[in-house]
């Protein structure tokens, strides 16, 4: 079985539409196909599919009110099983690690060819978890400034939660990485190679074992929603980035052109490539099924176990976040995958989620302190 954990570095790339719609075409090449909708709290993926709102999924298997077998559903499509997330359940956007690791157990033991995890966008620490899950994972992202950096944060952020999970708590290379967490900026600007290059002073053998894991990682780029032939040179310096920055050989798997027909399919409620298959959008889709079709499986020698510690901290993402990118746009500068027009735009882009953030807590303060002032009255 190839396990095929799909991301995004943000929502709004298509990740989903890629999801579903690669699944039916390798489904349609005669494997047995799996699709795991793994974006807990914003569960969707079954729209896209064309199916009614699932009534039982991973909320209900977690919440231990399903068995694992009967949550994985047939669907319209031949070879294809389709496993839903239940968006409807309150906090299931976030899980307990006993509850990671008993559904990474069920999820390895499943019975398929292709099993494809639509994750949930973002950099959270079960997100990397579950695209660590295998070596070739695909990030879809698109070719919009902030979209780029996005796409190149998560793969910062899973190169760092990989090498964090490579080393025991007690080795002298995680002491290391604790020191140098305590000094941000500095970590920051740390590149993987000459960071590598220090631990193996300190502590030769654990930095072996995670060398040893990144030479198997193999993640492979989709850009979607492309309007021009040019923005296709964008993926190749998002390579290099990744190449000279990380460490990390990203493999470019193809480009999907943006189509208006996706929206005039989901208001139909059939996936694109049923729909329309001659359409510009499902030929490109076609093309990445047979790029991952005839592809090598690959494995770590075994799962990454996750901890609890990460070099993001769950708790400061939205702060880590907004602090990273600045410093990770000094990176993609230095390819030339960002001109300072690109900057400014990126810039402008913080201004307005920084803004949107501040009204969400002034509402929801707004709501703890009438609820505390009904239950005072009360």
């Amino acid at each position: 079985m190839q396990i095929i954990p799909i991301a995004s570095g943000k929502g709004g790339v298509g990740k989903s539409l890629v999801s579903a719609n690669l699944a039916i075409a390798l489904a349609q090449s005669g494997k047995k196909v799996v699709l795991v909708d793994m974006d807990l709290g914003a569960s969707n993926l079954h729209l896209v599919l064309g199916h009614q709102s699932p009534k039982a999924g991973l909320g209900t298997f977690l919440s231990g009110n399903s068995k694992f077998e009967e949550i994985i559903v047939p669907t319209d499509y031949a070879n294809l099983s389709f496993i839903p997330g239940d968006s409807e359940i309150p906090g299931m956007s976030t899980i307990k690690a006993a509850q990671k690791n008993m559904l990474i157990k069920h999820l390895q033991a499943t019975n398929c060819d292709f099993l494809l995890i639509d994750l949930g966008a973002g950099t959270h620490l079960s997100i990397l978890d579950f695209f660590l899950l295998s070596p070739q994972g695909i990030l879809v992202t698109a070719p919009t400034v902030t979209s780029i950096l996005d796409g190149y944060l998560f793969l910062k952020n899973a190169v760092f939660r990989m090498m964090y999970n490579s080393f025991k708590k007690d080795s002298r290379a995680y002491a290391y990485l604790e020191k140098l967490k305590g000094d941000s900026s500095a970590m920051q600007k740390l590149y993987i190679p000459k960071l590598l290059d220090a631990l193996d002073q300190v502590d030769p053998e654990s930095t072996a074992l995670f060398r040893r894991r990144m030479q198997k990682f193999r993640p492979r780029l989709v850009l979607n929603m492309i309007d021009n032939p040019a923005d296709v040179d964008k993926a190749q310096k998002i390579r290099r980035s990744c190449k000279e920055y990380l460490g990390l050989e990203l493999e470019h798997i193809g480009v999907i052109c943006r189509d208006m027909v996706q929206d005039i399919a989901l208001a139909s409620r059939l996936p694109v490539i049923v729909y329309k298959p001659q359409s510009v959008l499902a030929q490109g889709i076609y093309r990445i099924a047979e790029r991952v079709r005839v592809s090598e499986t690959l494995t770590f020698d075994d799962y990454l176990v996750a901890s609890q510690e990460s070099f993001t901290n769950a708790e400061e993402q939205a702060i880590a976040d907004f602090e990273n990118k600045m410093s990770y746009i000094e990176d993609l500068i230095g390819t030339g995958t960002l001109t300072m027009g690109d900057v400014a735009e990126v810039i402008k882009a913080q201004q307005y989620e920084i803004t949107q953030l501040k009204k969400e807590n002034n509402l929801l303060k707004r709501k703890i302190v009438k609820a505390s002032e009904q239950g005072f009255r009360f």
